[in-house]
């Protein structure tokens, strides 16, 4: 399979340049070794910890490993080595050259215990996700998405013969660009090599089956404020064990938390999350969607549409090593909600999620709460939606479709 460009390459490129070691993160599949293949110089190594020999050496002699592996290195599921961090300081700290070690894992948890321990002011940390639209339609290089004013439309054209149902359907696992590999097989096999390896590498689970309908149940919740009691009560466990083990669900990068947008001005704002699956793809293979149609036509298409496009807003901060915590949701004491809030200094956008085509200025009628916020000014706003071209809504706010942000 022809290998698609990803738009991280330039970030690490340019943070290769100017940090001693690099760890990119992200969950399993979602291309990070087949990205550093072909993004690396001529000279570095390769090494990965799933190598049995190579990850012994790494866990039960550090030293020894790098005499054996030395930098210009990278190095794959770094998580099952934790000793190799020190390691790790110790080279980096005898020259004064830059992209030495890049490291990878799909366990933020042991990841960052690491880094904070030994290489915190070394190293820059990248988090990789799964195909973004941009880079399906081959129109990367935008940066973090910005609502932009009226008027303004972009660069890109409405991609040829894109259909947005199946693109969702199908999820962001590069493996799955090629239409030849079977979508329930890839999931399937997804699941069980989740469930017996990355889980168990991160906590002692009895009862495997209480897992998976614990993370079905997240699946059924995507775009959805966060209820551990609801959670806890579907998969049959206690609350303590359903927040624990949503905790490893994003360490391992299954699920994202959405933060809502707080302000001291306004103390009446929800501190509760909602959850967001980071793959389309794998949300539909829990719950049963079998197909793009039966997914459009389901109960839960506002949600997964909701979960695609939150993807792709996050993935065009994290591709541009951009801060995404500067993406939140609103919601108040009075259940007044903006699907996203973007933050630009002290300029926040908002952003509605529609899956029509047409979107009315009753639409947009909620944007005005952010007018009580206080000491922030109100930018462009957008609709995004299933409209084939930009339009006005309002003399601030634009309609846009999916495939231009």
């Amino acid at each position: 399979m022809r290998y698609r460009r990803r738009e991280v390459e330039a970030t690490l490129r340019s943070l290769m340049g100017q940090f001693k070691v690099v760890l990119i993160t992200g969950a399993r599949q979602v291309g990070k070794t087949t990205m550093l293949q072909h993004v690396l110089p001529g000279g570095f190594r390769y090494v990965t910890l799933d190598d049995p020999r190579a990850g012994v050496l790494a866990r039960e002699d550090p030293a020894l490993f790098f005499d054996a592996n030395r930098p210009p290195v990278a190095i794959d599921e770094v998580q099952r080595a934790p000793g190799l961090f020190q390691q790790v300081k110790f080279l980096v700290d005898r020259s004064d050259e830059t992209g030495l070690v890049v490291l990878t894992g799909s366990q933020t948890f042991h990841l960052m215990q690491g880094v904070s321990e030994s290489l915190a002011g070394r190293v820059a940390i990248l988090e990789m996700t799964g195909m973004s639209l941009r880079e399906l339609t081959g129109c990367g290089g935008r940066g973090p998405y910005v609502p932009s004013e009226v008027g303004d439309d972009g660069r890109c054209e409405s991609p040829e013969g894109l259909d947005l149902w199946a693109t969702i359907h199908r999820g962001s696992m590069p493996r799955l660009m090629d239409p030849s590999v079977s979508w329930d097989a890839f999931y399937t096999g997804y699941v069980r090599t989740y469930l017996e390896r990355d889980v168990r590498d991160l906590i002692t689970v009895k009862d495997e089956a209480s897992f998976y309908h614990f993370l079905v149940a997240c699946a059924a919740r995507t775009g959805r404020l966060v209820n551990h009691s609801d959670l806890a009560r579907d998969a049959g466990v206690d609350t303590k064990t359903a927040q624990s083990w949503l905790s490893v669900l994003q360490a391992s990068g299954v699920v994202r938390l959405l933060r809502p947008f707080w302000s001291n001005a306004t103390k009446r704002l929800t501190k509760t999350p909602k959850l967001y699956f980071t793959d389309t793809g794998l949300a539909c293979h829990l719950l049963g969607w079998s197909s793009p149609e039966t997914l459009r036509r389901g109960a839960m298409a506002g949600h997964v549409f909701e979960t695609f496009v939150v993807g792709e807003v996050i993935k065009s901060y994290l591709n541009a090593g951009g801060d995404a915590r500067n993406v939140h949701f609103y919601r108040d004491a009075r259940q007044r909600e903006i699907d996203l809030i973007i933050q630009e200094g002290r300029v926040l956008h908002p952003v509605e999620i529609k899956t029509s085509a047409t979107v009315t200025r009753e639409a947009v009628a909620g944007f005005s709460v952010l007018n009580d916020v206080g000491d922030y000014d109100v930018g462009a706003g957008a609709v995004i939606c299933q409209t084939r071209e930009p339009y006005p809504v309002t003399a601030t706010v634009k309609a846009v479709p999916v495939w231009s942000i």
